[in-house]
This record gives C-alpha cells, structure tokens and sequence, in this order.
C-alpha cells in the first residue's frame, strides 16, 4: 500500500481519467502514479458506453497501480443505474442509494486491499541486502518459501562446550526474542529461542488472520451502519455482476470441499506416519532397556553361582555389584524418559488429529450451508453463517501458521537426525529423545560382562579338572563320590587373559553346546551315608552337572550381550534407529504435514472468499428480487438493468 501514497522521494504524476459521457463535465477520477514504477500503457476500457482510460505497466509496482486503479473504477462505475424514462421517482431512489451502494463497494474494496500485503507478504520476503557469516550477501528479492524452508548457508558448524549444534543452517531463522537476530543455536525443542525463531516463519500467516478479523469485521459494521441508517432499497441491479458473484461463489464453494478432503486425508495419513515413526523409537528404547536389565540380572544370577560349593572371587562379585547399580541406573533413566516423551508426543498429536477432523468437518459444513442459504435466498441465516465464518476463518489462519510451524520443527527434526548420525559421540539436544546410555557406563559394563564370564568359565573348568576328572580313592572326603568312566571335555574360554577374544582349542566344548555335551557323562546316584554317591560309571552327579549347567547358562547370557553392549558404547544402535527414520520415516512426515498445511491454505482462502462472496451475491439477488416486483407492480414487461446496452 506504500507505493500509492505521497512520498517526499518521488516525483509524482497525476493522471486525469478521462470519461465520455453525459457527465464528463462533473466526473472523474484523479490519480497519482509514481514515476518509477516502470514503463506505463495507455488502455481503454468501454463500461456502460462510457470510455476510461487508464495505464498498465508490468513492474510489481506498476501492477498494484493498476489494482489500485481498476478497484477505483469499480466503485467509481460498479453501482451507476440507468435512468428509466417512464419512472419519475426512480432517480430520486438512486441518490437515495447512492451513498449506500458506494459504502458497500468500498468497504469490500478496502478489506481486499487490506488483505492483499500479507497475502503478497506470504509468499515474498523484502529483506534488505546483508552479509552472512560465510561472507556471502543475501537480499533483494527473496522466495519466502526458500527462507522458511532452506535457511541462509552459513559457516562451518561450530561445537562448542562438548555440545554439537545440529541443523544449524536450517535453524538459521531471525528470533523475535533476540532483537529480530538470527538465530544459531540449531535444533533444540528445550530452547525457547528455537521455537520462536521456528514460529516466526509463520508471521505472514498470523498477520493474514489479524488483517481479516480486524478487516472485514470492519467491513461488516460499516455493512451494518449501511443497512441501519440508510434503508431504502434499490430496484435495480447488474445481471454481469450477479451471475459473476454466483460463478465465484461456486468456484470458492468447490475450492473449500477439495481443500477440506485434502486436509482429511492428509491429517489422517500424517497422524499415522507419526504414530508409526514414534511407536518405532518407543519400541528401540525398549529394547535397550530390556537387555540392560537382562544382563543386569545375569550378573546378578553370576553371583548365586556354586558349583560343588565354589564361588566367585569376592572382589568379583564386588565389582559386580558397582556394574549392576550403573546398569539399573542407566535403564530406570532411559524407560523414564522415553515414556514421558511419548506420553507428551502422543497427546499432541492426538490433539492436533482432532482439532484437524473438527475444522475440516466444521468448515465443509460451512461452506456447503452458507452455498445453499446464499442461493435460496435465506438473508438472516446468511447474515448469521457470514458471522460464524469471520471467527471460523481467522481460527483457521492461526490453526495455518501453527501446522506451518509443526512442518518445520519436524523438517527440522529429521535434518538434526542425520547430523547427529555424523557425530553420534557428541552431545547434543536429540539426547533427549533416544539418548545414548553413557559411554562410560556401557564400556565399563561391556568389559565387566567378559571378566565375568572369564570367570565362571574358568570356576566350571577348575571344578572339571580339580573333582570330576580325578580318579579319587575311595575316602569320606567330600571331593569323592565315585566318579569314574570317560573325562569330561573342557569349557572354551572365550577370552584370553587381556579380554581379547579367543578361539576354542580342540577337545573343549563351547558355551552353546556344553550342557548337551556335559549330560552324557552325568551319572546315577544312591544315598550313603547322607551323600550322593555315583552307583554307574559317570563325571558328575545330577546335582553338579545343574551347578555346572547354570554356571554355562549364566556365561551364555553374558556373552551374547557383549555385542549389544559394544553398539552401546559407539552408538552404533541408537545411530542405526535415527538412519532407519530418516529414510523411513522422515520422507512420509514431510510430504504429509505439506499436505495438512496446503488443505488449511486452500480451506482458509476458499472460505474466506466465499464470505465476501455470500454478502455480494446476497445484495445482487435481493436487488433481482426487488426488480421484478417493481417490475410487476409497475405493469412493465422489462426492468432496468445495470448492464443494458445504451441506446445508439
């Protein structure tokens, strides 16, 4: 609206109107044109047999000159009614109405124009020229889609205090909050500068909504002090303007229905990608926290281990002990957190669902009833619908820019993933939501696991070669009980004394089959004297090949976390669950919260515009319908016509 006011800047052209007609001596149009808005053409354009003559230029502010001018002429030209010779009062009634249809025209006119910088403000960013970080200049003329979606290119991402930024250039936004300054602190929903920076893209759409509800309710009040203060009617109306309110109101009608169905689809199919996306990150939480207790409890179960009354060393089980505190600590901070993310995730998002379900249903309805009063004529009910839809589409705006903040926080989101896949060992603001347990926790666990299990294997060996491979005379001792026949195969240590992995020798049997191997050398038993004593050729008595047996299971359950907690310590697990949402997951959020933002954008508008459409095509059957009754009372065959072609 700047480029039609008088600035002390520029130069300006005023530019007679010229009209031909009965009244060029007392009509026209005074307009003021900038001198540098481009290259202006003379047009002519013939209304009511009456020519005009106004300029068109191709520059952007050329063309809000000729908005300017062509709204002028249709308030200047829109409600001008043709005298009817035989009707002595008819010109009285015109004046009468004259004030009234031109207070109508423009204040339709102005809440257009009203509306038009945010619109234009909502696709298109004047900022001026600046230097980024990175030296390059940005200004000019800039997309606003490009910079609420694709943030300026700036430096390399710095990491300081041990925290790694993420998504720094993405997040690169200006923040209400710190003077309008750009925003460099990356993705963080714990940081409150973020999600105003992120809020800020949605600006345009926040100020459409307040252009409209402050806009046309104006415009409704000035409708209403019309009607009020002025309430005579006019007995003609324009068939061009009449059937051409009656196609827009169609077209806006249709606009909303298809907009609706693409928010309906698209909230339901952008709730279940969701869902699915968090149900799939609840669910890898889970799992590391049900083997961090189960290997808990098989260090736990370690300690019970007696074989033949022998133990764990005690410092062993002490060590244990500190292992078990860690690993219960880490896996209780890890469930906890993840359930209450999710908890709060899923209730947002079912929130979300329905308030998406009710606008779509809501406004559908809105638009098809306000269709059918405005064609059958109900005024009061349209009166009432136009009323209910300037609250219900100011809420919709809103409900726009919000949805637009969503898509961005979860773009956002899956760009913070894929930078933390590169630097997985750093800390950032996505340990909140799937953190690593602490590498330090994880290592000392990893190693811990493999000294017990070292341990056990070498107690279950030491019982092997010191008891059940001895040929023991026969003596009360409590290392007798008659074991004799074929010796028993050794356990395989699957470690070395430094830990590192080790190969099974020949002869020795692994973890894995050891029990089934071990059971054939189990022999029978009978009581003397209160002991077990083997009365067939055997190893080992049933109650020490269970010892034994447990020993190996406990060893076996060790062992076979030791992976788990190896991708523990590097990440490797937690790196692997984000690299399967960003191409699982991430492709299916974007284009789906796209599809809710454009179904709000197209039920926005399109309802927005059938309201203005509603109180036009209302005001031109209501004039219709009055015509012909005139007409009818008149006796005359034919009624006046705004449109009607001048007599030659």
């Amino acid at each position: 609206m700047s480029i039609i006011l008088v600035n002390i800047r520029y130069k300006l052209l005023t530019t007679k109107v010229k009209v031909d007609g009965p009244h060029k001596s007392s009509e026209g149009i005074n307009v003021h044109l900038p001198t540098n808005t481009g290259d202006y053409t003379e047009k002519a354009l013939r209304l009511n047999s009456k020519n005009y003559y106004f300029y068109t230029t191709n520059s952007t502010a050329g063309f809000s000159v000729q908005l300017c001018i062509s709204w002028l002429l249709c308030f200047y030209t829109g409600k001008e009614i043709l005298d009817k010779p035989n009707l002595s009062t008819q010109r009285e009634r015109e004046r009468e109405m004259a004030f009234q249809d031109r207070m109508l025209s423009l204040s339709l006119c102005s809440l257009l124009l009203l509306l038009a910088p945010p619109l234009i403000l909502a696709h298109v960013s004047l900022e001026p020229q600046e230097e980024l970080a990175s030296g390059k200049k940005v200004g000019g003329l800039v997309s606003w889609r490009r910079s609420v979606a694709e943030a300026p290119e700036v430096g390399d991402v710095p990491v300081e205090n041990g925290s790694f930024v993420l998504a720094q250039q993405r997040t690169y936004r200006r923040d209400p909050l710190d003077g309008y300054k750009k925003y460099n602190g990356g993705w963080n929903i714990s940081n409150n500068h973020y999600w105003a920076s992120v809020g800020f893209t949605a600006a345009p759409l926040f100020a459409i909504a307040l252009a409209w509800f402050v806009g046309f309710g104006l415009a409704l009040a000035v409708i209403g002090i019309c009607y009020c203060c002025f309430p005579k009617r006019s007995y003609s109306y324009s068939r061009t303007a009449y059937a051409l309110s009656l196609i827009l109101l169609i077209l806006f009608t249709l606009a909303a229905i298809v907009g609706c169905v693409v928010l309906y689809t698209g909230q339901g199919k952008f709730y279940r990608s969701t869902t699915t996306t968090v149900e799939y990150v609840v669910g890898q939480a889970n799992y590391t926290v049900e083997n961090l207790r189960n290997f808990s409890d098989s260090l736990a179960a370690a300690k019970r281990v007696d074989v033949d009354q022998f133990f764990l060393p005690s410092d062993v089980m002490n060590q244990i002990d500190t292992a078990q505190v860690k690993l219960n600590s880490s896996a209780s901070n890890l469930e906890s957190r993840t359930l209450d993310n999710s908890r709060k995730i899923k209730k947002a998002l079912n929130s979300v669902r329905l308030a998406l379900v009710i606008v779509a249903a809501v406004m559908l309805f809105l638009a098809f009833v306000g269709f059918c009063f405005s064609i059958y004529g109900w005024q009061f009910i349209v009166s009432l619908l136009v009323v209910v839809g300037w609250i219900l589409v100011t809420g919709t705006f809103i409900l726009c820019g919000i949805f637009l903040l969503l898509h961005n926080v979860v773009a956002d989101t899956c760009v913070s993933m894929d930078d933390w896949v590169m630097h997985p060992h750093m800390h950032t603001a996505l340990d909140d939501i799937l953190p690593c347990v602490d590498a330090a926790t994880a290592n000392d666990s990893f190693y811990k696991g493999r000294e017990v299990t070292s341990q056990l294997v070498n107690l279950v060996n030491q019982v092997i070669s010191n008891v059940s491979n001895q040929n023991i005379a026969p003596n009360p001792t409590p290392l007798y009980f008659n074991q004799s026949g074929p010796l028993m195969p050794l356990l395989c240590n699957p470690y070395n004394g430094d830990l590192s992995n080790r190969s099974c020798s020949a002869g020795e049997v692994d973890l894995y089959n050891a029990t089934q191997v071990w059971k054939g050398y189990e022999c029978e038993t009978k009581v003397v004297s209160g002991r077990e004593i083997c009365s067939t050729a055997g190893r080992v008595t049933p109650r020490i090949y269970n010892q034994m047996a447990a020993a190996v299971n406990v060893s076996q359950g060790l062992y076979q976390y030791g992976p788990f907690l190896n991708q523990l310590e590097d990440c490797t697990f937690v790196r692997d669950t984000f690299t399967s949402i960003d191409s699982n997951n991430c492709p299916g959020l974007e284009k789906y919260s796209r599809w809710v933002y454009i179904g709000l954008v197209m039920v926005s508008a399109a309802v927005m515009l059938s309201l203005v459409f509603w109180v036009v095509y209302a005001r031109e059957r209501r004039h219709r319908v009055y015509n012909k009754q005139f007409a009818a009372r008149s006796g005359q065959g034919t009624y006046p016509v705004q449109d009607k072609e001048s007599e030659t």
